[in-house]
């Protein structure tokens, strides 16, 4: 593989602090400080002027539906959509059919990620066999096959007592728990946001306080047991507070913000558009501005898509049967620029932190840094393109999108995993 040469990019590396135009040099898949004058002339060049370089993103929260649901998406689809949004690693959940609870399924995983994958692909374990929220899943089997964190999803684990037990467990191992928080005795037919707009709509609603309460309770449990907990796509106000105050005591708590939850609030359902039904669902304005709150004081750690995709004819049905969940990698980068930058004026590196470094960390993902020596995972973005988002067009295998013929500003132009160029101008390399 030629060495590769990006050229007057506006380059930002949060871990090194790094902001400012210059160049990057990569040799055998990785950074390095520069090229001999030999290797520069045979150097694979990118002239980057104009465009921002960054660490490839990093997502830590993403649905490849594979093994068993390769209607809706694979790894092989689902790495291409991730490399058309600028991540380089992401992180699957298991609620694939069957679960991810044993090393067989997680060994399927990893044959299909080595044989099909365009990006950085991790399996995560169940915390429970089937998900089914009772028995143990073998965490000490599932880590040696090669999980990076334990996780039932979107089936939250009930019982206290069995989620103390997989904190006692999961700590033995050095293993993260992942928590979709959802007291599910609280949103049976639930459909979207408890409140005004469900009452005007006549829709079941998801009460903020079924995910207080189970944000309550892994706080707790990360503090009796010391284990490592990260709270998935965290849409209530309340419960960023409490995550702020538990952070303030040193409690091993992390936790994740979506695009979706930071751009939208429970007023885009009055179209009954199930491209707007998720969960956990859209909040109101005042959950919004504190999750965009929490993110920027650094009491959310990160930004994930939760990407969900799902078939057109599952989700073209009356609102109250449609499933949960829309896809978002190849929005994601361009939704938080519109959102947080734009709308928010944070700062370009806070928000590329978010989406780099601080996710990598959280699961101590060898990425999300441009450092001499790191794997050579770069994301190329122009920051200045507007462009109109076709879903049906896009690489993902679904098209439920909230952000179908949307214009946005911001777009990925090269997405480069290990020194080699895997989607340029709009399509994979």
């Amino acid at each position: 593989m030629p060495s590769l040469w990006i050229q007057n990019a506006r380059v930002i590396d949060p871990a090194s602090k790094r902001d400012a135009t210059g160049d990057l040099f990569v040799t055998d898949g990785r950074l390095v400080d520069s090229l001999s004058r030999d290797a520069k002339r045979r150097a694979k060049k990118i002239d980057a002027r104009g465009l921002v370089a960054c660490p490839g993103l990093v997502d830590i929260h993403v649905h490849f539906r594979e093994p068993g649901q390769s209607h809706k998406e694979t790894i092989a689809t689902g790495s291409r959509a991730a490399a058309a949004g600028g991540f380089t690693t992401v992180v699957c959940m298991p609620n694939t059919t069957p679960p991810a609870d044993n090393v067989g399924t997680i060994q399927y995983i990893n044959d299909a990620i080595r044989r099909d994958a365009v990006v950085k692909v991790h399996p995560t374990g169940c915390i429970t066999v089937g998900m089914k929220g009772q028995a143990l899943a073998p965490f000490g089997s599932l880590q040696r096959a090669g999980v990076v964190a334990i996780t039932d999803d979107g089936d939250c684990v009930q019982s206290n007592e069995v989620m103390r037990r997989a904190c006692e467990y999961a700590k033995m191992f050095d293993l993260p728990l992942m928590d979709h928080c959802q007291d599910t005795s609280m949103t049976q037919g639930a459909v979207m946001n408890e409140g005004v707009v469900s009452t005007r709509l006549g829709l079941r609603g998801w009460p903020n306080a079924a995910e207080d309460l189970i944000v309550a309770r892994n706080i707790v449990l990360a503090s009796y047991t010391g284990a490592r907990i990260h709270l998935q796509h965290i849409s209530s106000g309340q419960s960023v507070e409490m995550i702020r105050r538990a952070k303030k005591r040193g409690v091993s708590i992390t936790a994740e913000a979506t695009p979706h939850h930071i751009a939208l609030t429970d007023a885009a359902l009055v179209s009954y558009d199930p491209n707007f039904k998720m969960n956990p669902p859209l909040r109101t304005e005042e959950d919004r501005q504190e999750i965009i709150a929490g993110l920027r004081d650094g009491v959310l750690d990160c930004i994930s898509t939760d990407h969900a995709p799902h078939t057109d004819y599952e989700k073209d049905k009356e609102i109250d049967f449609a499933p949960n969940g829309i896809i978002g990698l190849e929005t994601s980068l361009a939704v938080v620029l519109e959102v947080l930058v734009k709308q928010q004026k944070f700062k370009l590196p806070q928000v590329v932190d978010l989406m780099t470094r601080r996710p990598a960390d959280i699961l101590k993902l060898k990425a999300g840094t441009l450092a001499v020596g790191a794997p050579a995972d770069i994301c190329l973005f122009d920051p200045a393109e507007t462009w109109r988002y076709d879903a049906k067009a896009g690489l993902s295998k679904s098209s439920n999108s909230p952000w179908h013929g949307h214009t946005f500003t911001g777009r990925v132009k090269t997405t480069i995993v290990d020194g080699r160029v895997v989607y340029a101008n709009g399509r994979i390399v």
